[in-house]
Formats: structure tokens, C-alpha cells, sequence
């Protein structure tokens, strides 16, 4: 994947109509399960936008009240967050991927779209995954075993506080932009189309078997700019894992 073709899909954006300024798409119901710092500033972002959010953690409905009462999101379980959502947040811990309930998706709207923001920290975190290291998967392509659904990878390298103080319309020079990959081309679209509803523009980065490219240590990681760099970033990005990301 050339730095010309990555610009090339990066200015083939989907039309959302949400971005400031304009009508806002249809509201969707949407699941977040994490409710960490990136979880909790989608709930805020989300929220406000007029979409129907619920949010779950690791620790039970009965910690996330603050939230509820700030954002008007509706705390639940884990196992009954994707009940009927068309998008689907899994932002917590890659070591905990395994440890979400089973059948975790088997309520979820049909086509739903599953946003992975996750990320491998062997050292600061997760520790080793055989997967990953030895087989050489994605660390986006591994959380799509866990969970037996495709994802779309998105948010991995943004910073939290971004998604509050970031947000641009469309065609603002500042706007920023994030790289989305999946196989599934209709979620990474839905996906696409709720980031430009967010304020920000996005890059396709090809499939999740493409996702290293945006991985901790790659040059796109938690840069904040335009397409155009972004997708200069993504080609510039080697295969191998920096030193300071492998187990």
C-alpha cells in the first residue's frame, strides 16, 4: 500500500451529514464495553450527539452512575450491552479480550459494526500473547478470534482527551484524521461514517491484516493530523515490532 493510494482512499470519505453545522444522521443504538478513559469520552461524544448509548464495565452497572448521570448513557452489564446495538465498542485491556462473556455479540443488531480501539502493551500490561508473537496475527485479527465477529480498528492511537477538544466540521484545515481498517467494507463504512459524525476525518487502512500499520510505535501512532499525513504515516510504517511493543 503506496502513500498515493493511501491519500486516494483517504479523500473517498463517507457522507454522514453529522458533522457540525449539518443534519445529523438517523440516531443509533450503540454498546460501549469499557468504560476507561477512550470508553468514557465515547460515551460522553456519542451521548451528545443524540445516539442511544450503553455502557458497561468490568466492574458492574453500579460504578458507572457518574456517568450515566453526566451523559444520559444507560449503565449494564457487559453481556447486555450490544443487545440491539448497530455499533459496538470494545475498548478495554487486550488481556481481557478473553475474559469478556461468551456470546457477547449474539443479541446485537444485524450487520452490527464492532469497533476494536485495543492494543498490545507485552511489557507495560498484557503480557506475552503467543498469538500475536509467535503466529505473527494483528493484534486486531487476534481480538476477532476472542470475540468470533470482524472488527473494525479504530481509536487505538488517539488520545482520549481528543475526542473532546478535537473535534472539527468537515473541511476545517485542522480537522484531524484517524485511520480505520477492517475486511468488512459495510461496518468500516458505518464506522467512517460515525467518526465524521464525531468531527473528525478518517483514512481507510486497508484490512486487519493491513492493522500493524497503525500498532503501538508505528509513525500514525497518536499523531495528530490531516489526512493527508496520516496516510503518509501508514505507508511510511514498517512490518516489525518496535522493541519496546514485543513480549
Amino acid at each position: 500500500m503506496t502513500a498515493d493510494s493511501l491519500r486516494a482512499q483517504a479523500h473517498r470519505q463517507p457522507t454522514s451529514g453529522g458533522s457540525r453545522g449539518r443534519a445529523r444522521r438517523a440516531e443509533m443504538k450503540i454498546g460501549v464495553i469499557g468504560a476507561g478513559n477512550i470508553g468514557g469520552n465515547l460515551t460522553r461524544r456519542l451521548t451528545a450527539l443524540g445516539h442511544d448509548v450503553s455502557v458497561a464495565n468490568s466492574r458492574g452497572p453500579e460504578t458507572l452512575a457518574a456517568l450515566a448521570e453526566e451523559t444520559g448513557a444507560t449503565p449494564v452489564r457487559a453481556e447486555e450491552a450490544a443487545r440491539g446495538a448497530e455499533v459496538v465498542v470494545v475498548t478495554v485491556p487486550l488481556k481481557a479480550v478473553p475474559d469478556l462473556p461468551s456470546g457477547l455479540l449474539d443479541g446485537a443488531a444485524e450487520g452490527v459494526a464492532v469497533i476494536d480501539t485495543g492494543n498490545y502493551y507485552p511489557q507495560q500490561r498484557d503480557g506475552r500473547i503467543a498469538a500475536i508473537e509467535d503466529e505473527g496475527l494483528t493484534e486486531s485479527r487476534w481480538t476477532e478470534r476472542q470475540l468470533g465477529h470482524p472488527v473494525v480498528k479504530a481509536f487505538n492511537g488517539t488520545y482520549a482527551a481528543d475526542l473532546l477538544e478535537r473535534p472539527r466540521a468537515a473541511g476545517d484545515p485542522d480537522r484531524m484524521a484517524l485511520p480505520v481498517a477492517s475486511d468488512d467494507a459495510a461496518a468500516k463504512a458505518k464506522v467512517r461514517a460515525l467518526i465524521d459524525e464525531l468531527g473528525f476525518d478518517t483514512v481507510d487502512a486497508g484490512g486487519i491484516d493491513d492493522s500493524w500499520r497503525q500498532q503501538p510505535g508505528a509513525p500514525v501512532y497518536g499523531l495528530q493530523a490531516g489526512a493527508d499525513a496520516v496516510a503518509r504515516a501508514l505507508a511510511e510504517a514498517g512490518p516489525e515490532r518496535s522493541a519496546d511493543f514485543r513480549g
